[in-house]
Order: C-alpha cells, then sequence, then structure tokens
C-alpha cells in the first residue's frame, strides 16, 4: 500500500439483513490497519451499493451477508459494476455463505469469500495485497 495513497473500502450490507455487528468489527479492523472505510449502512440494493462505490472512489467493495440472498445480489452486483465499465476494484464477500456457493460467487467476479471466524488480520492482508491503487 502506498504510504501517499489511503485504501478506500465502501463495506455493504445488501439485501434485508438486520444484523450488521461482524460487518462494523471488519470495518473497524480496516480502519485501524489504515484504511478509509465508507460503510452504507443496513437494507443496501445492488444500485445502490455500486452507486455509492463509484461516488465515493473506492478501491474495493466489501459485502456482508447473512440472508441466503448472495446468489442473486453478489452477482448482481458485478453486473451493475461491468456495465459502468469497472473493472479495477476489488470485491469481496463475507458473512453465512455455504461453501458450496463459493466456486460460482468467484466466477461472477467475487474475488474473495471471507466466512464466520476468519482472523481480521487475514482479510486485512488480502485487501492491501489484492487492491490496486
Amino acid at each position: 500500500m502506498s504510504s501517499s495513497k489511503k485504501i478506500r473500502v465502501l463495506v455493504a450490507k445488501p439485501g434485508l439483513d438486520g444484523h450488521d455487528r461482524g460487518v462494523k468489527i471488519v470495518a473497524r479492523a480496516l480502519r485501524d490497519a489504515g484504511m478509509e472505510v465508507i460503510y452504507t449502512g443496513l437494507r443496501q440494493t445492488p444500485e445502490m451499493v455500486v452507486r455509492a462505490a463509484l461516488d465515493e472512489g473506492v478501491h474495493c467493495i466489501g459485502l456482508s451477508i447473512l440472508s441466503g440472498a448472495h446468489n442473486a445480489l453478489f452477482p448482481k452486483i458485478m453486473e451493475l459494476l461491468k456495465a459502468e465499465g469497472v473493472s479495477d476494484i476489488l470485491v469481496v464477500g463475507g458473512g453465512i455463505i455455504p461453501e458450496d456457493d463459493i466456486p460460482d460467487l468467484k466466477k461472477a467476479g467475487i474475488s474473495e469469500i471471507f466466512g464466520p471466524g476468519t482472523p481480521l488480520d487475514v482479510i486485512v492482508e488480502y485487501i492491501k495485497t489484492n487492491v490496486k491503487l
């Protein structure tokens, strides 16, 4: 990570999830690691997530989901980014996502999925290593 430019991460809760404790913990870890974090809050549509990412000029989008709608919402976000001509934003996901669903999410363009119990430093290092500044 360049010392002159901070990594900007948009952290979003797409769908109807009402639980955000985990995403707030991750957001704080990213902030404590020197990243600039924008948290969009609960119940975001894919369109809202993509618009916020573009408006904020982020390098990474972190999606958190517990509702089981990841197979619909995560690919939709990737489709919207592609429609906007965006290919340089790293997109990662986390939450309650069955192992069997991860290969299809990665095929859709999600770079990595972090499940419950993933050490925070693993998430931080993944973003630092894979974001394009």
